[in-house]
């Protein structure tokens, strides 16, 4: 998933002893809960929301509760692209709260514009729980603490620095870790509440490469977000990659969104000739643009995640 405005493998970790700790104590933070849903306020009126770790950078409301808030989008809408289909949002910045003093925040929700031409660029909702879904980066306490599930005996906690999208909008595009593999930076985005861990295409070939990746299977659909499917296979590394405290060994695919996986090998392919020279072609690439999305296959090991806005660390502790 990326963000844009349209229309008007070597990893470092730091492990994290009780010292490094300091952030959370001296600045104020937000616990949230096992379900993610906290209430807030948008023009006074009460609202629940899903904190998401995986959300985009603005308040995302449902289209029952914007119409029941009477949004009206200004001059900016949004495009979030997955895998070439769009999620359009109409966009308003609002008065909110959150238990505290009132704050401005970009509120997104389905366009209702006309869809485009090709039918794949139109209003849709990013979730439909509670009254709309909130990122980390949008809620205003400078540490937000997400808990997974009850903590476990024998977990680790390791900090992953934290970065946004990128580029001029880069914020709207959510929070991310950032993990270094083959020498290339690559964004890892964080998503409980999708069951598979998935990879874009040109990362996928990254991670190939480094980990010695091969592809199984045949392609089947899978839920991304804004309830957009995409053809994904499955890769199994013959190296696990580390995220953070977490060792991946297989994840999905996505082998036609954000560059192509045709240069990762097939598990069952002949072992090459050594006579034959072969040429792979490498299109320009735009680490920007990848995502190492982790889901709930992988984050069910974890029983916190923190946003520390300050510390610029995303803070994994898990079993």
């Amino acid at each position: 998933m990326t963000g844009s405005i349209l229309r008007g493998g070597a990893v470092a970790l730091v492990l994290i002893g009780s010292a490094a700790f300091a952030a959370d104590k001296s600045a104020p933070v937000r616990d949230v809960p096992i379900d993610g849903m906290i209430s807030a306020t948008i023009d006074g009126t009460p609202v629940t929301l899903r904190v998401d770790p995986g959300a985009p950078g603005l308040v995302l409301m449902t289209t029952a509760a914007a119409e029941r808030l009477g949004l009206k989008g200004g001059m900016m809408e949004l495009g979030y692209s997955v895998g070439g289909h769009g999620a359009m949002q109409a966009t308003t910045v609002r008065p909110m709260t959150f238990g505290s003093a009132p704050v401005k925040r970009r509120i997104g929700f389905p366009s209702r514009r006309k869809a485009s031409a090709d039918g794949r660029w139109i209003g849709r909702a990013y979730a439909t729980v509670g009254d709309g879904s909130i990122g980390p980066g949008s809620l205003p306490e400078p540490v937000v603490r997400i808990a997974l599930r009850t903590p476990r005996p024998g977990e680790r906690t390791i900090a992953l620095p934290m970065v946004d999208g990128g580029g001029l909008f880069g914020r709207l595009s959510g929070e991310f870790a950032q993990i270094v593999i083959g020498g290339q930076p690559v964004r890892v985005r964080f998503d409980p509440y999708h069951p598979r861990t998935t990879v874009t295409a040109n990362a996928a070939a990254l991670i190939a490469e480094a980990q010695r990746g091969t592809l199984t299977g045949v392609a089947e659909p899978v839920e991304i977000a804004f309830g957009i499917t995409r053809p994904v296979r499955t890769m199994t590394l013959a190296t696990p990659l580390a995220v953070g405290p977490l060792l991946l060994s297989t994840l999905g695919v996505r082998t036609s969104d954000v560059g192509s996986a045709a240069s990762i090998p097939e598990a069952d392919a002949a072992p090459p000739d050594p006579d034959e020279i072969v040429v792979t072609a490498k299109g320009k690439r735009d680490p920007k643009r990848d995502r190492l999305t982790i889901g709930a296959d992988l984050l069910d090991r974890c029983s916190t995640i923190v946003f520390d806005k300050p510390a610029k660390q995303v803070r994994l502790t898990c079993g």
